[in-house]
C-alpha cells in the first residue's frame, strides 16, 4: 500500500496589517491494514497502565491509532467503530506532547481526509493532568486521545436517547483504540474523571462538544492495575 508523504498545509491571511496563520492541517500516514497481532492474543494481553516512559511516539503510530478509532472503512463513510443512525457524533482531539514531526499542541481528528489541524498550539499535558483532578501521571504520556461528541448530531434523530447513544459509541472507539496500542507495543488507559469545563476550555471545544474521555498514550514503563 502507498504511504502518503505528511504534508503541512499554512494558509495565510492578513487582517489589519498583521499575519496570522488561520489553518495548520498536517497529513497523517496511511493507515496499516494488515499484519499485526491476533485479536485474541491482544484481548488477552490488554492492561491498563499508568507510567510511561519518555520515549515520543511516531506519526505513523498516532495516524494508526485515530483511524483505529474513527477511521473510514468504506466508500460509504462507514468507520471502524458502529454509531447508531451512522451519525457519528464523536470528535477525536489529539494532544501532542512529544510526537516526532509534529510540534506540541491540540489538534482536531478529521476522519475524512485523515488530516489534523492545530486547535491550540504549546504542550497542554500538564494542564490536561490538571483538568484530570491533578493526575499528574497523566502528563508523562507521549499524547493523549481526548474523545468528546456532539450530542445533537444524534439527537436529532432519537431525541434524548440520542446522547446514551454517543456515550456507547464512546465506548466502541475507545476499546479500538485501546486494542489497538497494545497491538502496537503502546500503553493506555480510559480516564473518565475530569472538570469538563476546563477541559472544554483547555482545548477551545465548541459550546456543543462535549467532552467524554481521555486516554493518555505512551510506551510503557509500566505500572498494570487491571
Amino acid at each position: 500500500m502507498t504511504k502518503r508523504i505528511p504534508l503541512l498545509i499554512l494558509v495565510v491571511v492578513t487582517c489589519g496589517g498583521t499575519t496570522m496563520a488561520e489553518t495548520n492541517i498536517h497529513q497523517l500516514p496511511e493507515p496499516r491494514l494488515e499484519g499485526g497481532k491476533a485479536l485474541i492474543d491482544v484481548l488477552q494481553e490488554r492492561r491498563s497502565i499508568r507510567e510511561y516512559s519518555t520515549q515520543p511516539l511516531t506519526l505513523q503510530e498516532v495516524a494508526q491509532l485515530l483511524w483505529s478509532a474513527q477511521g473510514i472503512t468504506s466508500r460509504e463513510g462507514f468507520r471502524t467503530a458502529p454509531s447508531a443512525g451512522a451519525l457519528y457524533p464523536l470528535v477525536l482531539h489529539l494532544v501532542a506532547g512529544t510526537v516526532e514531526g509534529l510540534a506540541s499542541g491540540n489538534y482536531r481528528y478529521d476522519p475524512h481526509s485523515h488530516t489534523l489541524e492545530m486547535v491550540v498550539a504549546g504542550d497542554l499535558r500538564p494542564g490536561l493532568a490538571h483538568t484530570a483532578l491533578d493526575q499528574g501521571w497523566i502528563q508523562q504520556a507521549s499524547a493523549a486521545v481526548v474523545i468528546s461528541a456532539i450530542f445533537s448530531r444524534t439527537t436529532r434523530k432519537y431525541g434524548d436517547r440520542g446522547v446514551r447513544y454517543a456515550h456507547m459509541e464512546a465506548g466502541y472507539a475507545g476499546q479500538n483504540l485501546f486494542l489497538q496500542a497494545e497491538a502496537m507495543g503502546l500503553a493506555t488507559v480510559v480516564v473518565g474523571a475530569f472538570d469538563d469545563d476546563a477541559l472544554k476550555a483547555l482545548l477551545h471545544l465548541p459550546t456543543d462538544e462535549q467532552p467524554l474521555s481521555i486516554l493518555p498514550i505512551g510506551y510503557p514503563r509500566q505500572a498494570i492495575t487491571d
